[in-house]
């Protein structure tokens, strides 16, 4: 009896699945990411449109489809979040492992699409983005290894994490893809962090990271361009990022109104990359922060829950996943706004793109099973029972 009640979660013989799932669910989490999901195809059904007449397809052809990326990405999200920390990181190691043989073959097997970086394979009806599947899988591998090599005798697992998001970095940045690359190095360095790391390893690592800006720089043209166009002291209004600078100034505090904005008949990337400057201009500040409140309220709720995990997969994975989810969602919105350089990076379950909610569904999945309340989940109850 005492494996089954023990904290402050108590564990029913025979408890049926679902009950025992919804009991043990971060329900605001879950209810924050099918938020972002709603404001994602209600800023679709004006961002979209013109893309679609442009492409001479029916109006509402992406909202469609998002629609129905966003039905299968839920389903994946549930299934995942019902399952036990073994089996996500099983699901984890399995997803990196094909996303990663895929990513590698880019360069081969890989299009560009005329945007500069070898980042989709082609199938014909659709293409799929592989490096979007390749952060969840790669963090859950990274927390098995870090995890392992804090038990006794365990293996020399952060070195094998350092050496794998090497790789993972050193195939991105050949597609290129640099945005991707520098949020797997930030998902590292959280999770060597919560695992332990002298932080003279961190700062050696970030100096790496540092040079390794210097030296792409000055030997990759599309790198250059981008950090030369956002370290120049003017906008030029032709450019993605002056079209969305222009439409955030436009909204205002209320927006301009539904339907009234102009900036996605300007901007190609209007339902993807740069959807928050169609929310700002139709929805205004409001819509804005209400996004950035959602992303937040998850964030820091999953973290919340893990300061009190006693499992170190569950504690240094879902914190990883955690970090990435928030850091990717600031680094799209800094995109808009100027505050870094254009990365290319989406907007989690609010850009379009089936690649994209269905890979952030795998992560939300994964960081909901991981954040679940499990009797012998806290480290308070052993501590308590360790002084008495």
């Amino acid at each position: 009896m005492t494996e089954m009640v023990f904290g402050a979660t108590r564990v029913r013989s025979g408890d049926p699945i679902l009950p025992r799932w919804w009991r043990t669910l971060d329900k605001w989490t879950l209810a924050c990411v099918v938020g972002l999901f709603a404001i994602g195809i209600l800023l679709g059904l004006a961002a979209s449109v013109p893309l679609a007449e442009k492409n001479n397809l029916p109006r509402f052809y992406y909202v469609t489809r998002q629609g129905i990326f966003g039905g299968v990405a839920l389903v994946v999200m549930l299934v995942i979040s019902m399952m036990s920390p073994r089996q996500v990181r099983r699901v984890g190691v399995m997803v990196f492992a094909i996303s990663f043989v895929t990513v590698a073959l880019l360069p081969f097997i890989g299009t560009d699409f005329g945007k500069g970086a070898t980042r989709w394979l082609s199938l014909g009806f659709t293409s799929i983005q592989p490096s979007e599947f390749l952060k969840p899988g790669l963090v859950a591998l990274l927390g098995w290894f870090m995890a392992a090599s804090q038990e006794v005798g365990g293996p020399p697992g952060k070195s094998f994490a350092a050496l794998m998001t090497l790789a993972v970095v050193v195939i991105l940045a050949m597609q290129p893809d640099f945005g991707q690359a520098s949020l797997v190095l930030f998902s590292w360095g959280v999770m060597y962090f919560i695992a332990g790391a002298p932080m003279l390893y961190l700062m050696a690592a970030a100096g790496l990271a540092l040079i390794g800006g210097v030296f792409a720089y000055s030997n990759s043209e599309h790198f250059a361009r981008r950090i030369d166009g956002f370290l120049s002291p003017e906008i030029d209004p032709r450019t993605q990022i002056g079209y969305a600078t222009n439409a955030i100034q436009e909204g205002g505090f209320f927006g301009v109104g539904v339907g009234e904005g102009t900036v996605k008949w300007s901007l190609p990337d209007a339902h993807t990359d740069f959807i928050i400057a169609v929310a700002a201009e139709e929805y205004g500040f409001i819509m804005v922060l209400i996004v950035i409140l959602l992303y937040a309220t998850v964030v820091s709720r999953s973290l919340l829950r893990l300061t009190g995990e006693r499992d170190p997969f569950a504690r240094i994975a879902g914190t990883g996943l955690a970090c990435a989810f928030g850091i990717q969602a600031l680094i799209n919105m800094g995109v808009a706004v100027r505050l870094l350089p254009a990365k290319g990076m989406t907007l989690p379950f609010v850009s379009y793109g089936g690649s994209s909610v269905i890979a952030s569904a795998i992560a939300m999945g994964m960081l909901l099973a991981l954040t679940r309340s499990r009797p012998q989940g806290k480290i308070a109850d052993v501590l308590g029972r360790a002084g008495r």
